[in-house]
């Protein structure tokens, strides 16, 4: 009976030993590519990375990622003959993230600077717009940028948006945000006199009756915006540059452009 008992407790031993370990390979195998892996299906990966909080660029529905950038990185991956995987992070440590990397591109609307240019590598524009005020629906004491001294600003960390904030006011008066949309929430309730974000993301928003919003004045800049790859990259840079110009003369980069924008935001302003 002893023998028995034993032999019972033993492979129930094991049973538990394998049901562990297959239950270990089965979480390791779904778990997400580092940036330069290789998928199942044998293609390497075109890890691009986002905020995913910039809607309609990228944001989550439903759970999923989409938008206008996500789409962008589906078409250049398909043209280059690799795996397309978007990856989000803070939009403020967005290059650092990209000089560690956890990713090998960034297709998340960043502007081009002479700042930036010196830390990454850019593709040619993939879309081009402009910087924007906005304020609350019905305002009559901003009309341009020359209104905004010692008035209260939102714009989003790290951006290009927050050098033309600390220009225009001061300091204390800036707050940041981790999305445009959120500032832009923040309008009507009276903690923000003006956001500026970009040009086409405020207008989407007004459209979309996100809230009593309106743009005033002309746009403070009109920039563009490209995919950015670590210094030095020359050979992404060429390969992505590339499929860049196949999307645009197929039609692709319009179709994706005219869905979400109802134009060509690549068109020069």
């Amino acid at each position: 009976m002893k023998k028995a008992k034993w032999t019972g407790i033993l492979l129930s031993t094991v049973l538990m030993s394998s049901l562990l370990l297959a239950a270990c390979g089965s979480q390791q195998s779904s778990s997400a590519p580092a940036a330069g892996g290789q998928a199942d299906s044998g293609k390497k990966d075109f890890t691009y990375a986002m905020s995913g909080v910039y809607k309609p660029f990228s944001f989550k529905e439903n759970g999923n990622l989409t938008g206008f950038d996500v789409e962008i990185g589906q078409a250049l991956a398909e043209k280059m003959g690799m795996n397309a995987v978007p990856i989000t992070n803070p939009f403020e440590t967005i290059i650092q993230g990209l000089d560690s990397k956890k990713y090998d591109s960034i297709i998340g609307s960043l502007t081009v600077t002479e700042e930036r240019q010196k830390a990454v590598s850019f593709t040619n524009a993939y879309y081009r717009s402009g910087s924007q005020i906005f304020v609350q629906e019905g305002n009559t004491t901003i009309k341009s940028k020359e209104d905004l001294k010692g008035k209260k600003i939102g714009v989003v960390k790290a951006s290009n948006y927050l050098d033309w904030a600390k220009k225009l006011t001061d300091e204390d008066k800036i707050t940041t945000y981790d999305s445009d949309i959120t500032a832009l929430l923040d309008l009507p309730t009276g903690r923000l006199d003006a956001v500026i974000t970009d040009q086409v993301v405020g207008l989407r928003f007004i459209k979309e009756g996100g809230g009593k919003v309106m743009d005033v004045g002309e746009p403070l800049s009109f920039d563009e915006q490209a995919i950015a790859v670590r210094k030095g990259d020359q050979e992404s840079v060429d390969r992505i540059n590339k499929a860049l110009d196949e999307i645009i003369k197929d039609g692709t980069y319009e179709k994706i452009s005219q869905k979400w924008f109802g134009r060509n935001i690549l068109q020069k302003q």
